[in-house]
């Protein structure tokens, strides 16, 4: 369905990949971690070319206490940034 609406309207703020980081952390922000993990792995699928949206999916393990996969996902986004400041605070204190 993404992909059908992004061919007719690929200028659809909607479809970008900053609405779903916001629906995702929207959804954290009201406990429904589950939902907002989906919605972070989805932002992945589409758009794994960028730090960020790992990143943002490795908060919302932190944040469900799931810490193997939080720091799985923050090292993916230290592979495409470096210096990733966020990633590399988080890698830092979960790797004491």
């Amino acid at each position: 369905a993404y992909q059908e609406m992004k061919a007719r309207d690929a200028d659809n703020p909607l479809l970008a990949e900053n609405s779903f980081n916001n629906l995702g952390y929207e959804l954290m922000g009201r406990d429904q971690l589950d939902l907002a993990i989906a919605i972070f792995r989805v932002n992945v699928a589409l758009y794994p070319a960028s730090a960020n949206v790992y990143d943002s999916l490795g908060e919302a393990y932190l944040t469900k206490g799931d810490k193997e996969n939080a720091l799985k996902f923050y090292e993916k986004a230290l592979e495409l940034d470096p210096e990733f400041p966020p990633s590399l605070e988080a890698v830092k204190k979960l790797s004491k």
